[in-house]
């Protein structure tokens, strides 16, 4: 045996926890536990001029055809805002119980009512 060769060291061998759960990680090593906010949904107005309509509301697939109350301006128009995520919706006006398309929409579709639907496009 040469005692001038330095024999090779050993790496130590890793410590032992006796409960696994106590091992942490570092907190700048660690992922986030909470996901990132979605995205909000775009922000729509509806907007329909109706002279002496008692009440107006906006139904469509965007909010399974529930009519959901419109808030009428001072100038005699009525207003719904509602937060829809991007797609491609129909909806109505329902006027004092009357289901009608907004005469202002871009595009219709006929219904299986006979009548028209109005199609709404966010974010395509």
């Amino acid at each position: 045996m040469n005692k001038n060769k330095k024999s090779p060291t050993k790496a130590a061998a890793p410590a032992k926890v006796s409960n696994p759960k106590a091992q942490t990680t570092p907190k700048t090593a660690r992922q986030s536990r909470t996901r990132p906010a979605a995205p909000a949904s775009p922000v729509v107005r509806l907007q329909l001029a109706v002279a002496g309509a008692r009440s107006v509301a906006v139904a469509g697939s965007f909010n399974s055809w529930q009519p959901e109350p419109a808030t009428q301006t001072g100038d005699g128009a009525w207003v719904k805002e509602l937060a829809v995520k991007p797609g491609r919706y129909e909806y109505l006006f329902v006027v004092d119980g009357q289901w009608c398309p907004d005469p202002n929409a871009r595009e219709q579709v006929p219904n299986p009512f006979g009548g028209q639907n109005s199609v709404l496009v966010i974010g395509q």
